[in-house]
């Protein structure tokens, strides 16, 4: 069976492309998802982030990613690939702002310890330049993230899902742990704004790396929270 693309959405152009993106991705999770698995969730992946996206020119690399990472995380909630790290999954409004700061600075506390995702109930087209801006002053580059919406199979294979100011559309599942972090929201303000943001979200991001990776424990309580 042949996944076939919806009109409208510029998957015509690129519908050879796509399906050696497939191909790749089909070849990597050979042994857990059929073919015609892979090749659907990469034209979903991409029809989702061409609705929002700004500039196309790297909307297959970005594809890829997000298809692959989908993958991943719909193998992790079906018990077809075991995970030793906890997984935490950030959602705000836009995954352009906060999310994207915390995401990014988890994964440089954790040290490769925390599998970190992030996304957003209603992505944006692009990530705020003065978040970019303020997270470079710490010598973290975002300029190749990209806003991605939230789907059921990430949310299913987190262990911790943090939501900021995105209100109920996280979905809850239980045996997993919920915080909510009430954030100001960076879009439109200034970098010396984003600064005073970015630095609260570090203080909980140290918070959060300490209680799952320094509590021997912690994994088995996270998945039992």
């Amino acid at each position: 069976m042949t996944y076939h693309p919806e009109h409208g959405t510029g998957l015509q152009d690129n519908t050879e492309l796509l399906r050696r993106i497939s191909a790749r991705l089909a070849d990597r999770f050979s042994g857990v998802f059929a073919a015609e698995t892979v090749e659907r969730y990469v034209f979903e992946s991409y029809t989702a982030l061409a609705r929002t996206a700004k500039i196309t020119t790297h909307l297959p690399s970005t594809t890829e990613h997000f298809a692959s990472d989908r993958l991943s995380a719909l193998a992790k909630s079906k018990d077809a690939v075991t995970s030793d790290v906890p997984e935490v999954l950030f959602v705000c409004v836009q995954n352009a702002g906060r999310s994207q700061m915390a995401a990014a600075l988890l994964t440089v506390e954790s040290k490769g310890r925390i599998r970190v995702r992030s996304a957003g109930s209603l992505p944006a087209a692009e990530l705020d330049p003065a978040v970019v801006a303020a997270m470079s002053e710490m010598g973290l580059d975002l300029t190749r993230a990209y806003p991605k919406p939230l789907t059921d199979d990430v949310v299913r294979a987190s262990d911790v899902v943090i939501t900021m100011g995105c209100g109920d559309s996280c979905p809850i599942y239980p045996g997993k742990r919920y915080e909510d972090w009430e954030l100001a929201d960076p879009a439109g303000l200034p970098v010396a704004a984003v600064r005073i943001i970015r630095d609260e979200i570090h203080d909980r991001v140290r918070a959060l790396a300490a209680s799952l990776l320094n509590n021997p424990t912690s994994d088995k309580e996270v998945s039992n929270a």
